[in-house]
């Protein structure tokens, strides 16, 4: 064992589970498993007796389960953790709760478990392994919202005209940024929210569901031919392209199932290109955290046609600095701004008082 390799801890109730994980970073020549263990009280033991630099966590375990586990890991050390959750309707909702609490990112079990030692999934457990243990060594903390949240239900006063369109294009790090941030804009924005955030089916729904919990605007996963709506803000399912489509003065969304582009549904360069054919002109483009390109063609074929706003979230904050820095680099980014920072540059284009 080499004091260069990053160095793993696995925590599951499950020994199967915990064998499957151990073989499947072992086969990583820069990873090292130190140890396993069966549940969070377990884990924060041998965390605090292995040192280790990223930890797997599982969400449903007796004695103590992965959210607790969690809150308390990260008072005892500065360990990024990497969710492995079920795709059941709690584990998904567990899962959203784990990444807005600090969890870098998640991988999901497969509905049937003997599938989980696939290539697919080895390739993305250790290619998340290895960036949340680049982000904790470049210190990334996501700032928090010093803003206090809204109860449940607190959508009122929603503006009646639809006069900007704000399209998000976000990935790893995206819930926890998104429920910084969301909380932010009031309910009477003149403005439709659409948002393509890099998640598996199943688990956009229950995203939308807690952003709408947290919120002013009424926050939902889209729905195929729906009327987009002032004060509303359409998460694409995790199954389906979020496209936009306006006839008879009316612009709709429209969800397709046409194949991954890049390898990835929803695309947000899908999304930022079909606001180029659609007729609302006043657009405001944000690109935030996030692994790889995706957004940066979209958003040079949107600047041609409809000359939008475009953020992207700055280094210091973002917890991958991948998508905003290729954005950034296409040279269509008109502002570069930290997270928490992203509602007032927004609102101040829009002549929103805030």
């Amino acid at each position: 064992m080499t004091d260069d390799r990053i160095r793993v801890l696995i925590v599951d109730d499950s020994a199967f589970m915990r064998r499957v994980i151990h073989n499947m970073i072992e086969t990583n020549p820069e990873m090292d498993v130190v140890g396993s263990a069966r549940d969070g009280l377990d884990a924060l033991k041998k965390a605090k007796e292995l040192k280790p630099d990223v930890i797997t966590l599982d969400i449903e375990m007796p004695v103590m389960d992965g959210l607790t586990a969690l809150e308390n890991l990260q008072k005892q050390d500065d360990y990024a953790v990497i969710v492995v959750s079920s795709h059941t309707k709690e584990g998904a909702s567990a899962t959203i709760r784990a990444l807005e609490l600090g969890a870098f990112d998640f991988v999901s079990k497969p509905d049937n478990i003997f599938s989980m030692p696939s290539e697919k999934i080895r390739a993305e457990l250790t290619e998340k392994i290895r960036l949340a243990y680049q982000s904790k060594k470049q210190g990334r903390k996501m700032a928090k919202s010093q803003r206090e949240i809204p109860r449940t239900g607190e959508h009122v006063g929603a503006a009646n005209d639809l006069k900007y369109l704000i399209a998000i294009g976000i990935s790893t790090g995206g819930p926890r940024a998104l429920s910084s941030i969301m909380p932010m804009f009031p309910a009477d924005i003149p403005a439709a929210v659409i948002v393509v955030q890099h998640m598996p089916e199943g688990f956009t729904k229950s995203l939308a569901n807690r952003l709408n919990e947290i919120s002013y605007l009424t926050v939902k996963e889209a729905t195929d031919n729906e009327p987009l709506q002032p004060g509303n803000v359409y998460i694409a399912p995790g199954s389906h392209h979020l496209m936009l489509k306006s006839e008879g003065g009316k612009t709709r969304i429209v969800l397709s199932d046409q194949p991954p582009l890049g390898g990835l549904r929803p695309s947000v360069d899908v999304m930022l290109r079909s606001i180029a054919d659609c007729d609302i002109s006043n657009i405001i483009a944000v690109i935030m955290t996030g692994m790889g390109s995706d957004g940066a063609k979209g958003l040079i074929e949107l600047k041609k046609k409809k000359n939008p706003y475009v953020i992207a979230q700055d280094e210091s904050t973002s917890i991958v600095f991948g998508m905003p820095k290729v954005a950034i680099e296409s040279g269509v980014v008109d502002d570069i701004a930290p997270l928490m920072e992203i509602p007032n540059r927004i609102m101040k284009y829009m002549g929103v008082r805030q």
